[in-house]
């Protein structure tokens, strides 16, 4: 099948320009919400509260950003999308420097939560606007290509925010952090053109999608059960390697940039397959994610062990996530935005459970509890998958999921 966002020809030059803005967006929205994932350890010491605390972090934005989204959507409707943007980013500045300036741990907590808004709506948004700057036959290119901000956030975002925590404080790191929003957010007022609102719809409409959409609903629970999974482990990765391998900062953060390698790779090579088989990427990808987990379980107490595994989760992580965007494009291409603002509410949600659920796990079971905590979930969503997809139903498109290849 196809499925394209048709919008006028641009300058091809000025599109890929507006690309590399949003792109950037993704960067910085993205760092924001996991930077505590590499700060656990001295955010807990700093505020004197628990790992699990610290990780509620994570916990607000995402509850926000999932929660929020489907109606901060569709009221914006009829709101240009540049004007949108620029308004996130502003939002996502402010919230950045109010945490580096924080003097309590709830006034942190509350201005995650505003972040978390900021961050769903871009990620409903975000990708549907990237397909539209640049001409019509490079929409899926640009789609991959503001995917690819995620790689280079877990690549060197987040490692960067543990070294310069390592060298000045979490603080400063927040702080440069509202700094690069307001970049970020210069660039996309530049750069990014006037964009009428197409393809949103209203609060029932978004919410009467699955409903009606089969496909849909099963991608849904699919993109549940695997984030639950990935993030309930991912979130407490570094107290895990302090406390299973002595592993010191210098090493946490290599290996988060391994982490992060690993991703840009598996989302390249997942370019590459998906447009024969979304499913069979999908499925291969996270195959290979529980693979990860367990070896990080079974040989990551020792250094070369957990960088194998780290090595495989970040690949495997990389094809599941460009994949699932792209399961949630094939089902619903005609409301991808509206779909989208579903996907994020689902994803977001299960960042913010997986944290929590993984935070009660640490401070209650002990921090070895999140791996086998994400083998199950990462399961469930494997043989959800395994199971569905093969027939299509009456109201699907085509079995196996296919979609335009985003290289």
């Amino acid at each position: 099948m196809s499925a394209r966002i048709p919008e006028s020809s641009p300058s091809a030059l000025k599109g890929w320009l507006g690309v590399a803005a949003i792109t950037a967006s993704l960067f910085v929205f993205l760092t924001t919400e996991l930077m505590p994932v590499g700060l656990l350890t001295p955010l807990s010491e700093s505020l004197d509260i628990s790992v699990g605390a610290a990780g509620l972090m994570v916990t607000a934005q995402g509850v926000a950003a999932g929660l929020g989204v489907p109606f901060l959507v569709a009221w914006t409707r009829r709101v240009d999308r540049r004007a949108l943007l620029t308004t996130l980013l502003a939002v996502l500045a402010v919230g950045n420097l109010v945490t580096a300036l924080s003097p309590n741990y709830p006034l942190i907590l509350g201005t995650r939560l505003c972040m978390g808004f900021a961050s769903g709506v871009f990620w409903a948004i975000g990708v549907s606007m990237a397909m539209r700057i640049v001409p019509e036959r490079h929409a899926n290119r640009a789609a991959a290509v503001v995917m690819s901000g995620i790689s280079i956030a877990t690549v060197a975002g987040i490692p960067l925010g543990t070294v310069i925590e390592a060298q000045t404080g979490w603080r400063t790191t927040f702080g440069i952090w509202a700094g690069l929003s307001v970049l970020v957010f210069a660039a996309v007022a530049a750069l990014v053109p006037s964009m009428p609102s197409r393809n949103a719809v209203s609060v029932r409409e978004v919410f009467s999608l699955p409903v009606r959409n089969g496909r849909l609903r099963t991608v849904l629970f699919i993109v549940v059960f695997f984030v639950l999974g990935h993030f309930g482990a991912y979130t407490f990765v570094r107290p895990y390697l302090e406390d299973t391998a002595d592993a010191s900062s210098a090493f946490v953060t290599t290996v988060l940039i391994i982490f992060g390698v690993g991703g840009a790779v598996g989302n390249f090579v997942a370019g590459h397959t998906v447009g024969r088989s979304v499913r069979g990427t999908f499925v291969t990808g996270l195959a290979g994610l529980l693979a990860g987990l367990l070896l990080l379980r079974t040989v990551g107490s020792g250094e070369a062990g957990a960088v194998v595994a780290l090595v495989l989760w970040g690949l495997s992580f990389g094809a599941v996530q460009l994949s699932q965007i792209n399961m949630t494009l094939a089902a619903a291409p005609e409301t991808f935005e509206a779909a989208m603002s579903l996907n994020t509410m689902a994803y977001n949600t299960c960042i913010a459970l997986g944290a929590l659920f993984g935070g009660l796990f640490v401070d209650h079971v002990g921090v070895t509890s999140v791996i086998w905590f994400g083998v199950v979930l990462a399961s469930a969503s494997l043989l959800l998958r395994l199971g569905t997809g093969r027939r299509p139903a009456p109201d699907r498109a085509p079995a196996d999921d296919l979609a335009p290849t985003p290289g």
